[in-house]
């Protein structure tokens, strides 16, 4: 039963003096003692019986041979016990936090995984594809790129260095025509083709889309190409909203 507040829980560890030693039996205490008994004092790394090796009064600490510059000495407080709220370094584990109790306010920068590299680009301006020819899409207009590994420049996404792993895609055109037959997509993986996808329409500004779920190492490179059959030159409609490539790492 306590009157008020009650007390927080508190760890105990006690508290320790390294000496500088030299050549002398006399050294002074950081915390005042009653006696010998309340220390433990140890050369290079032994311990030393008390009254037999040393002896101790207040801050006064003397003992029965000298020491020489080279000794490593020091002694623990067993009559003084720190305590504090919080728990010495190291000593809580995982059986001691309550499940779901650590949020990801609480832990470090980059301990958990995200999905990134993740980037979505489109076609701001129409792109002519050429009849009966698979044709790289340079998707010009960056929506985001969280680590520029798009090239606006190539239609390449390419791996960044450590950002090996799984990864997602998904793309989509429209031709800005209502005579365009046979269309296909295509996902490339360094070049050579991964996905392929075949349709035919024959209604208004046909379009076609295609997704892809792939493990990639660092420097492999993605590209779409777009595929029309109508026996002529076709553009793609430049807009981002029905000519766009995005993808992003997935975790794990």
């Amino acid at each position: 039963m306590y009157l008020g507040n009650q007390p927080a829980l508190s760890y105990t560890s006690f508290a320790k003096q390294d000496f500088t030693t030299s050549a002398t039996t006399s050294y002074t205490l950081d915390n005042p003692v009653a006696n010998e008994n309340e220390i433990a004092l140890f050369i290079n790394f032994v311990r030393q019986e008390p009254t037999t090796a040393y002896t101790a009064s207040g801050t006064s600490l003397t003992l029965t041979s000298a020491t020489s510059a080279s000794d490593d000495m020091y002694c623990v407080f067993l009559g003084k016990a720190v305590q504090t709220v919080n728990p010495p370094n190291g000593s809580v584990g995982t059986a001691q936090i309550a499940d779901l109790a650590v949020t990801s306010g609480k832990l470090a920068s980059g301990v958990l995984s995200t999905n990134t590299p993740a980037f979505r680009v489109g076609l701001s301006s129409a792109q002519t594809i050429a009849n009966s020819s698979h044709t790289i899409i340079i998707f010009n207009s960056e929506q985001f790129d969280s680590d520029n590994a798009y090239d606006t420049s190539t239609g390449r996404f390419t791996v960044p260095s450590g950002k090996a792993g799984k990864y997602y895609f998904n793309a989509m055109f429209r031709f800005q025509s209502t005579s365009v037959t046979n269309l296909a997509i295509k996902f490339l993986k360094n070049g050579t083709d991964v996905v392929n996808m075949q349709h035919y329409d024959t209604g208004q500004y046909p379009s076609i889309n295609a997704s892809l779920f792939i493990d990639l190492a660092v420097g492999d490179y993605i590209t779409v190409t777009a595929f029309q059959g109508s026996g002529a030159n076709r553009d793609l409609t430049g807009n981002v909203a029905y000519t766009n490539f995005s993808g992003f790492k997935v975790i794990g």
